[in-house]
């Protein structure tokens, strides 16, 4: 087959250390125009960044030229060493160890995109722990809770 055709979506979270709710909304956008960025820079194809005040969803085209963790890792420490350079916390930012990555289906591309762009509502009655377990349960991933995240 002279040519590799792939459909893959990945629908990435991830916290700020500690869970902090740091991601003001004076800049939340801009951050989110940032990562989009790095990850065109990285030839995929972001399709919905979002989040809230501890965490960032981030959803994905991806092409099979770059592995998630390459992708996380790259979209972490640029995003952290920028918002580092405009200091726009208190102190050192940074991202928590680790990320969830779950893959969906095209058929499902559009609900996950509208699901991103209405994290203030989720977040009305919501933690993000409780989001966070409750797709780590939907997706049949079993963990330790003692791991999900550090301990504030």
């Amino acid at each position: 087959m002279p040519n590799t055709y792939t459909q893959i979506q990945i629908h990435y979270i991830f916290a700020v250390n500690n869970r902090e709710s740091v991601i003001m909304p004076e800049w939340r956008e801009e951050l989110y125009k940032y990562i989009t960025g790095i990850v065109k820079n990285r030839a995929q194809y972001p399709l919905a960044v979002g989040g809230w005040l501890d965490h960032v969803h981030l959803f994905v085209c991806m092409t099979p030229t770059m592995n998630p963790s390459d992708l996380m890792a790259e979209v972490k420490r640029s995003s952290s060493k920028w918002i580092n350079e405009k200091r726009f916390t208190l102190g050192r930012f940074s991202w928590q160890e680790g990320f969830g990555a779950f893959s969906y289906a095209h058929s499902q591309v559009q609900n996950v995109i509208q699901y991103i762009m209405n994290q203030e509502d989720h977040h009305r009655n919501r933690t993000f722990l409780e989001e966070y377990v409750s797709f780590l349960n939907h997706f049949g991933i079993e963990y330790d809770k003692r791991f999900i995240f550090r301990e504030i």
